[in-house]
């Protein structure tokens, strides 16, 4: 695509997107305040106490513009002012009770507004498009900083997404064919149907509402846990999630009073053979083989507890 075609490109995706959330409107969200306006007492009502200045400077507004704004807000009861201390030719702002209550019902209205388009989607869509959007932050904001990683339990939905981001995965990374999904799809659907939760567990890494990380714990009995379907999404690499995930099922194992911790890996998966070694595990056996496609290594390793 040539740079004509891309700016072009950008530019009707910003037209889409203005008309999308109706920010052409003169009344954002049904709400007597323009866009400018809302977003100024987001600004305000996000912050305890922010500075005339600050806010200039972080929305690219014209100092007298905003004065303009902030004279009619201080008329409407929606903010208090004082000098500011630190420059005596501004001022710090903070909502009023009333400012409050019109910022929380901007946020409902606000929240309700994507609700709304999300709910018409087909599932993993809301989320196909909260990635991108993340990648268009990231690319274009590179000071942004990036969401943080949670690591929460499984729930409903979950388990698909390992079957289908690993099957992806490793298909495209590694040739390898859909034995390894169905693999994938065996495991996962025998820890949902035999689910024991006070001696299995299955994590979950989250970053920015997106699923970008997994590991299981099962029961593989005779006093050993198995450590099942380590992954972390390329998005989401060089954050520590695979040595947090593998902390995770260490701990738990312990505390379930497993004997040992035992895994099976390929040796080309080399980042996650370096948390293992790195954790404790030791090799104990491996065997070429062709289970999904091109030859690989399988190797076994153990833990003990």
């Amino acid at each position: 695509m040539s740079d004509i075609a891309l700016i072009e490109t950008a530019r009707d995706f910003n037209r889409f997107y203005t008309n999308f959330l109706g920010l052409l409107n003169k009344a954002y969200l049904d709400t007597p305040f323009t866009l400018t306006d809302a977003r100024i007492l987001f600004e305000i009502g996000s912050h305890d106490g922010v500075s005339a200045v600050a806010l200039a400077r972080d929305l690219h507004l014209d100092a007298a513009y905003l004065s303009r704004i902030l004279k009619r807000f201080r008329a409407e009861g929606l903010i208090e002012t004082s000098p500011d201390p630190a420059d005596l030719r501004s001022q710090v702002i903070i909502v009023t009770d009333r400012g409050r209550e019109q910022f929380e019902e901007l946020g409902r209205r606000a929240n309700a507004q994507i609700a709304a388009r999300f709910d018409n989607l087909a599932s993993g869509e809301p989320e196909a498009a909260v990635s991108a959007m993340h990648t268009i932050r990231a690319l274009l904001d590179p000071a942004a900083k990036p969401a943080p990683a949670i690591i929460r339990a499984h729930r409903a939905g979950d388990i698909g997404w390992i079957v289908q981001s690993q099957g992806r995965f490793y298909a495209e990374e590694y040739g390898w064919d859909l034995r390894f999904e169905a693999l994938v799809a065996e495991v996962a659907g025998k820890f949902l149907a035999n689910f024991d939760p006070a001696k299995e567990y299955c994590w979950i890494a989250e970053r920015g509402g997106i699923n970008v990380g997994s590991v299981l714990v099962t029961d593989g009995g005779d006093g050993i846990a198995k450590l099942r379907l380590l992954y972390v999404d390329k998005s989401a690499r060089g954050l520590g999630l695979g040595k947090l995930l593998v902390d995770q099922c260490i701990r738990f194992s312990r505390e379930k009073g497993y004997r040992e911790l035992s895994l099976w890996t390929n040796d080309m998966l080399e980042t996650a053979r370096a948390i293992y070694v790195k954790a404790g595990f030791r090799l104990v056996s491996e065997e070429r083989h062709r289970m999904f496609g091109p030859e690989a290594n399988g190797q076994n390793w153990v833990l003990d507890l």
